[in-house]
């Protein structure tokens, strides 16, 4: 009897439906972090040149680089959850509750883009969001990190040695 009871148990978790979830769920997983890449400093440097920061709102192609550094150390595939169901996405961690669309509900999403959008190593979504969150007026003092850790500092550094 107790060899029947376990039995039945089995099949009922183990599926053919439970084992697709499991296996579209890793699978899922794996392709995001496929797509997420950590650049260097100097190739991060190049691609927010690129894309016009470098002086853009009064702040330095430095401060920029600094940012993404304390936010993400550079990996586009961050994502830090927040106690109020928040998450902070991509290489500047842009945080969901205002500028970015994803499963919380009553999000603004300023930015007009799915927070996962904001996970890729193209980081046109990502610097676009970025400009206009660098419009408010605390500018990149919206972020905490940046304030503590790049504001009013020689950010030289971040941008030295790197071939534009």
């Amino acid at each position: 009897m107790e060899t029947r009871r376990s039995w039945a148990l089995r099949s009922r978790l183990c599926s053919p439906v439970m084992t697709l979830l499991v296996f579209a769920f890793l699978l899922s997983c794996l392709l995001n972090s496929n797509e997420a890449k950590v650049y260097s400093r100097c190739e991060l440097a190049r691609v927010l040149r690129d894309f016009g920061l470098d002086g853009y709102r009064g702040y330095s192609l430095a401060d920029w680089v600094c940012l993404a550094y304390f936010t993400s150390g550079f990996n586009t595939g961050a994502v830090d959850h927040e106690a109020d169901g928040s998450t902070n996405n991509g290489i500047f961690q842009i945080n969901s509750r205002r500028w970015c669309k994803n499963l919380t509900p009553n999000s603004h999403n300023q930015c007009r883009v799915y927070c996962s959008d904001l996970l890729s190593p193209d980081l046109k979504d990502t610097v676009v969001c970025a400009m206009k969150i660098a419009q408010e007026p605390q500018g990149l003092g919206y972020w905490e990190t940046w304030r503590r850790h790049c504001q009013g500092k020689d950010l030289s550094d971040w941008v030295d040695g790197c071939d534009f």
